[in-house]
């Protein structure tokens, strides 16, 4: 399943469908930069060999960096590293019994050797996964690199200015309720 229409610059993987709801996190922010990507359920246990094959084939179909989303023991992004150059971006899904930290432990213990970026737990690895791999693209895209730049910058204000008059008005109010 294709994301968005182009050939597509990141390949997203799940393990399960129900991981779905954390991944689209990473949906949007590609979405939001008119970045295509293609999204597929694939388990390096329960479907090995389909796993491989598109570890296998990703960077043939234009495919330039890879995020892999699971939980529980977590061993796709591993696997799929395994299998392919192309950079592999983890994302520990909170969906097992240790609310992730099984899944942040597999996917960042990798051996030596076979590298896997890992992002914190949950909705805000899977946005971060997806700022890193648009950083990765945008080493060799200007148009890209002048976007991320924009958001930095958006951010930026939203902090100096929006949310910091708003904790003045806050702190205002208070000051005027203790001294009525």
């Amino acid at each position: 399943m294709t994301g968005r229409a182009g050939n597509p610059r990141v390949g997203i993987l799940m393990g399960s469908e129900s991981d779905l709801s954390v991944m689209e996190s990473a949906f949007r922010i590609l979405d939001d930069f008119e970045v295509p990507y293609e999204v597929r359920i694939l388990s390096a246990h329960r479907s090995p060999d389909e796993t491989a094959r598109y570890a296998d084939s990703a960077g043939q179909r234009g495919v330039q960096v890879l995020i892999a989303g699971a939980g529980w023991a977590a061993h796709l992004a591993g696997v799929v590293a395994s299998r392919t150059t192309l950079p592999v971006i983890g994302v520990p899904i909170d969906s097992s019994p240790l609310q992730g930290m099984d899944a942040l432990l597999a996917t960042v213990q990798m051996p030596p050797g076979i590298p896997v970026a890992t992002m914190c737990i949950g909705r805000g690895g899977a946005l971060n996964a997806a700022l890193f791999a648009l950083q990765i693209l945008a080493l060799n895209d200007r148009t890209l690199d002048g976007k991320l730049k924009a958001y930095r910058a958006r951010m930026t204000e939203e902090v100096l200015g929006d949310r910091n008059s708003k904790l003045a008005e806050y702190l205002a109010n208070r000051k005027q309720e203790g001294t009525a």
